[in-house]
């Protein structure tokens, strides 16, 4: 391999990094809104809330991906195929996301939303100031390892044309004859990936329990 071919594959896996990066920011915050929805006593959003998780959780995303590529079109919205790759990778993510988020939001003390009730706060201000920091910082490993998977993930979204780190591999492999040191490089710059966020993990982590002690 020369280094003009692994400078392609180290942008390659920037592309990686980038679109998962995305996917994961948008996917948390529509994961919030959707676990309050299934936390909310209202069945009209506890229902399709509780809908919503079951498909993505349930449906493969290697499906979803094809689905979303094909779906948008058909129905008028015209697309890239890295929207149409983020579309399916933040919504599928969401759905993990508002399953993890909801075990912290349970784990929340009722004496805390007790005493941010006592000084005025309405069940909104609760729910943004309160609930939402904390359940984050107890869910820190979960939400981690859900980035994880995404990074991982996110080598299906070549079927759909993307050119990220995997498919980048593949392409030269197949045009060298010589897969093994393209493969092999993907593996570690994947590995580089996996603890740079593991380590952005933990930063997190100590950051939270330092503010919050």
């Amino acid at each position: 391999m020369t280094w003009f071919l692994f400078a392609l594959m180290v942008q390659a896996a920037g592309t990686t990094l980038l679109i998962s990066f995305v996917a994961i920011a948008i996917g948390l915050v529509i994961g919030i809104l959707v676990c309050g929805a299934m936390l909310s006593p209202s069945v009209v959003l506890r229902g399709p809330a509780r809908l919503y998780v079951s498909f993505f959780r349930g449906v493969p995303l290697l499906v979803q991906l094809l689905l979303f590529y094909h779906l948008l079109p058909a129905i008028g919205i015209n697309i890239s195929s890295v929207a149409a790759a983020l579309v399916a990778l933040s919504l599928c993510t969401a759905a993990y996301q508002a399953e993890n988020l909801r075990g912290g939001f349970l784990s929340v003390s009722r004496g805390l939303l007790e005493a941010a009730e006592a000084v005025g706060m309405e069940r909104l201000q609760r729910f943004r100031r309160v609930s939402v920091p904390i359940a984050i910082r107890l869910t820190i490993p979960a939400l981690v390892n859900e980035a994880i998977g995404i990074l991982h993930a996110s080598a299906l979204i070549s079927v759909v044309g993307v050119i990220e780190l995997t498919k980048t591999a593949r392409n030269f492999a197949a045009t060298t004859f010589d897969p093994l040191p393209f493969y092999a490089c993907a593996g570690l710059l994947y590995l580089g990936l996996t603890y740079g966020v593991l380590g952005l993990g933990r930063a997190a982590e100590r950051h939270l329990a330092v503010r919050h002690a």
